[in-house]
Order: C-alpha cells, then sequence, then structure tokens
C-alpha cells in the first residue's frame, strides 16, 4: 500500500483525520460505522478512496452510492460469515477465545475461534461467497501483520517449528519453552506456527521471558492439562490461567512473539501465549508467510510431516539463495528424531554441500547449541 494512503480502521481515527485539508481522498477504511458522518462523507472529495464492509446512512440520501459515482470503491459487507472479512488487526488470544471484557471464557466449542472452523467446513463455508470472505480476511491479516511487525528488525525475528502432538509435561515440551524463553532473553523475537505442542511451548516461554523464574511454575501449571485431546476446555482454561498469573500481554510488559496459526488445521486450537496471532484461513498463504519473516533463522523440534514440510521449503530458499535468507540458519534439534526417527538431516545435509546454504544448516541436540547459533 502506498505510505501516502490515510488507513482508518476505527471511529476516532475517521474524526481525528476528517478536518485537515484533502481529508478522505486516497483513504483506506475498513469496517467502520460511518452512518452518522454523511455530512463529511458527501461533500468531500473521495476519489481513490477504498471503503471496506463499512455502513452508510440511507437516508435522506443514499451515501454509498454518492461515494461510488464520485470515485471511491466500495466493498460491501459479506452476509453470513463469522468473522470479519475486512479486519484491520491482529487477533488476541482473547478474541479468538470469546472472553468478555468480565473475564468470562465461554465452552471453546462456542468461541469465535470455533465456530469460524466449524463455518469453513460446513456447506456456507464452500460456496464462492465464502471463497471470496476467506481470501479477503487473508488479504487483511497480511496486511495487519506487515502493520505489527513494521518496526522490528527482522535479523531478530527467530521461528521455531515442530509438532503439534508434544503434551505438555513431557521433557521435550520444556525444553521448546526455554529455547523460546532464550530466545526472548536475547532480544529475538519468537514467532511460531500458533498451535499446541512444541509450538505453543515456545510462545510461553518467549512470553515469560520478563519472569524467567516463572517458568518451571507455569510448566507445572500446565501439565495438569497435558493435552486438548483429553478436554480442550481444561488445556484453554490451564493456559489462560498462567497468563492472569503473570499478566501484562496488552500493555507490553509479556515478552513479544507472533504466532501464525491456520484454520485449515482448525482441530488445533489456537495457542493463547503468542502476543500477536496472525490467523489465516489459507495454509499455503501462512506456510510461506510464517517462513520468509524468520530472517533471524528457524530451529525445527522434533515433528511430523507439517514440520518435515517446512524443513524442506525453508531450504528451498536458501538453496536457491531467495529473499536474502541463504545465511539464515536452519537448526534441526534433536539429532535421534532427525537422523533416525525421521531422518531428514542427511537429505539436508546433502543438499547444502556445495550451496549457498553450506553453512546455514546444523543439526544439534541441547537447546543452549541451538540459542548460540541463532543469536551468537
Amino acid at each position: 500500500m502506498s505510505s501516502r494512503t490515510v488507513e482508518v480502521d476505527d471511529l476516532a481515527t475517521f474524526d481525528a483525520r476528517a478536518g485537515r485539508p484533502g481529508a478522505l481522498r486516497d483513504w483506506f477504511v475498513s469496517s467502520v460505522d460511518l452512518t452518522g458522518r454523511s455530512d463529511e462523507l458527501l461533500h468531500r472529495d473521495v476519489r481513490g478512496s477504498v471503503f471496506l464492509g463499512c455502513r452508510f446512512a440511507t437516508e435522506p440520501v443514499d451515501v454509498a452510492a454518492s461515494l461510488r459515482s464520485r470515485g471511491a470503491l466500495l466493498f460491501p459487507a459479506l452476509p453470513d460469515v463469522p468473522f470479519d472479512p475486512y479486519r484491520p488487526a491482529l487477533y488476541s488470544p482473547e478474541e479468538l477465545y470469546g472472553v468478555d471484557a468480565s473475564g468470562h471464557r465461554p465452552p471453546y466449542a462456542q468461541s469465535p475461534d470455533a465456530a469460524t472452523w466449524a463455518w469453513s467446513r460446513s456447506r456456507r463455508g464452500q460456496t464462492l461467497t465464502a471463497d471470496l470472505a476467506a481470501t479477503l480476511h487473508d488479504h487483511s491479516v497480511d496486511g495487519a501483520l506487515d502493520d505489527a511487525t513494521d518496526a522490528l528488525d527482522v535479523a531478530r525475528v527467530v521461528g521455531v517449528m515442530g509438532g503439534h502432538a508434544l503434551r505438555r509435561g513431557e521433557p521435550a515440551y520444556a525444553a521448546a519453552a526455554r529455547l523460546g524463553l532464550g530466545l526472548g532473553r536475547a532480544g529475538r523475537v519468537v514467532l511460531t506456527g500458533g498451535g499446541p505442542g512444541a509450538m505453543e511451548a515456545a510462545n510461553l516461554g518467549a512470553y515469560l521471558a520478563p519472569w524467567p523464574d516463572a517458568l518451571p511454575t507455569a510448566l507445572g501449571h500446565l501439565a495438569g492439562a497435558a493435552d486438548y485431546g483429553d478436554d480442550v476446555d481444561a488445556w484453554a482454561e490451564a493456559a489462560f490461567a498462567v497468563r492472569r498469573r503473570w499478566p501484562g500481554a496488552e500493555a507490553g510488559q509479556a515478552g513479544l512473539s507472533l504466532s501464525i496459526p491456520t484454520w485449515f488445521y482448525g482441530h488445533e486450537p489456537t495457542n493463547v501465549f503468542g502476543t500477536a496471532i496472525a490467523k489465516y484461513f489459507a495454509n499455503a498463504l501462512r506456510e510461506d508467510t510464517l517462513l520468509h519473516r524468520c530472517g533471524g533463522g528457524i530451529v525445527f523440534a522434533a515433528g511430523a510431516s507439517g514440520t518435515v514440510q517446512e524443513v524442506f521449503q525453508a531450504a528451498n530458499d536458501r538453496y536457491y539463495a531467495t529473499r536474502g535468507l541463504a545465511t539464515a540458519p536452519l537448526v534441526l534439534l534433536g539429532v535421534e528424531h532427525w537422523t533416525r526417527t525421521l531422518p531428514a538431516w542427511p537429505l539436508l545435509a546433502a543438499l547444502a554441500r556445495d550451496s549457498a546454504m553450506a553453512d546455514a544448516v546444523h543439526v544439534v541436540d541441547d537447546v543452549d547449541a541451538a540459542l548460540e547459533i541463532v543469536t551468537g
């Protein structure tokens, strides 16, 4: 989007900027109720402006028709979808789980996160209108992610990938949490795929970076609800309890971390420890976004098919030296897993030989060794 374009996603911003000279021309307005702003909309130059899912007065003048006739582009609100296709911001855990202002959280099955996945799998979610809504949503999330990360040094964003099936209380879960904690303490921004298992553990560690001594206590509490598959509400409540005990995400006091989950794997609930969540419908777009934002490298904890896919998708960019990622390290954590259980390492090492990524790939057994590679 052009730096000259004014982006407006709430009424307060609209009001603050509407009185300026040249206001409303080349604006980009998302999901704002403008039914009380007809005077401004009817008497300003709106050429080049785009209104996405906004509401307008229809009497005594049809404001939407007037805007179109004067050169604005209007995208209507799409009916019968349980999400905002034009959302201007990333998600918070509270929004996805339906936590209200009093702190009440409905059963997960009634949450916006679960409702959106159910919609995507229903007949209503399999129509051309549904495809359009999902595509517009993912485009909006892309823009929101850009806005949220504009101030970040991409070389300090480190990805942690790994399997969703890893249970709380297992040593590998604690190791992934220590990895996230170490990255956060080293001034790195952790980025994960946003799901449970190793992804949750890394987001948890990063979240607790300001309180490093809290990690053992938090791990012990979470182990009491080890697997979302056993009882998703108990699993979620244990995590929200940790956030309540060490609050501060909204005020920026918790350690910053990003998560990029997808409703493609909607049976996996989003973990609540990412402080900014970019959730997508399209998994291919999500995977590309996830891997290409890790300018500081990626650590791959043990995982299965999805993690193996990510290993070689990330390696491909380095092999062909695309997007300036050739030297950003790829670290496989767990020698036994990556050389015997799922022997990705021999193939990765063979690809790396005499290629642009020759010095970028590593396999280690120790969290501290992984941290040294990506922060040293």
